[in-house]
């Protein structure tokens, strides 16, 4: 649908209009639906995550790494829906260290030095009983931010300690096993809210919680998922959920190394059959008329492939059994 991006990460429909987040090129991407034309149409961010348009305005959400001139670091920020001059509403970082909504050890108390990463954004959502929920990676909860900037914590999934991470060492005893690690956020059908979880990229453990959309309630749990990065819903229950990493090399990739063979969509159907599609280092997704969106090469710079990005359209005949 898309190429030349740097780094595309969320992704979002607005009727037919198409935002993209460039993490790699500091920039909100628009995308013209027919004909793949892109336009930047906020610039100057620090490693946007995530955009959605609300009422009249983009929420954009972003990472930091932007270098001295980038606007916002871990922030929530707000731009005029056809583009322009974003405004920080809210410093999630400043949230963390103040809340802590994991109850995590933050700092190492004989160095002072920061044992995780307080705040790493990494989706956003329209919330529908305010402004926008926000998938905090760092801070390992999901946030609800009013358009006047007020944070408040909306879901803290558990610290898995199933499978490979039970015991694994954390940043204090109380909390041993993988951090949850929230990715991806999108509404299902019943008034349902669907949470992707990374749980430390350990094979097996990765997650998707199914919540009552109204309160936070998990009412199921999707499990045995490798490193989710993302996660979009259709209208029957089928979900869709992004493995940005499976069977990437573990070390130097070899000279006969194809990073086109990195990434995978798998595809649960409301049965909980599973099916997987074959695009190349999937992040974010959104299920949109009938039609599945996904950003491809999203972190194709890793592999020495800047600006080799793409939005692709996965149709139902790329899911195949394993």
């Amino acid at each position: 649908m898309a190429s030349g991006l740097n780094g595309p990460f969320g992704l979002r429909f607005s009727g037919d209009t198409l935002h993209v987040a460039e993490a790699f090129a500091g920039q909100v991407t628009r995308v013209n639906r027919a004909t793949g034309a892109t336009t930047p149409v906020v610039t100057g961010l620090a490693s946007p995550a995530g955009v959605v348009r609300t009422g009249g305005e983009l929420a954009i959400i972003t990472g930091g790494g932007g270098g001295p001139e980038a606007t916002g670091d871990a922030s929530v920020l707000v731009a005029p829906s056809g583009g322009g001059e974003a405004t920080v509403i809210a410093d999630l970082e400043a949230y963390e260290l103040a809340n802590n909504p994991d109850g995590q050890l933050q700092f190492d108390p004989e160095t002072g030095e920061s044992l995780d990463a307080l705040s790493n954004p990494f989706s956003v959502l329209a919330h529908r009983k305010g402004f926008v929920l926000v998938a905090d990676a760092g801070a390992n909860a999901v946030l609800a931010v009013s358009r006047s900037g007020r944070v408040s914590t909306y879901f803290v999934p558990p610290t898995v300690t199933s499978g490979a991470c039970a015991g694994l060492p954390n940043n204090d005893p109380e909390h041993a096993g993988c951090d949850s690690v929230p990715t991806g956020l999108a509404y299902g059908p019943n008034q349902t809210l669907y949470v992707s979880t990374l749980s430390a990229e350990v094979p097996g453990e990765g997650r998707v919680y199914v919540l009552k959309a109204s309160t936070g309630e998990v009412l199921r749990v999707i499990r045995g998922l490798n490193g989710p990065t993302g996660v979009a819903v259709a209208p029957d229950g089928t979900v869709f959920v992004s493995e940005l990493f499976h069977n990437a090399p573990q070390g130097p990739p070899g000279e006969d190394f194809d990073p086109a063979s990195i990434g995978r969509i798998v595809r649960i159907g409301p049965n909980g059959k599973r099916t997987y599609a074959a695009v190349p280092m999937p992040t974010g997704l959104e299920f949109h008329r009938g039609t599945l969106y996904a950003s491809a090469y999203s972190v194709g710079i890793f592999f020495g492939l800047p600006n080799a990005g793409q939005i692709v359209k996965v149709n139902s005949s790329a899911f195949s059994s394993p």
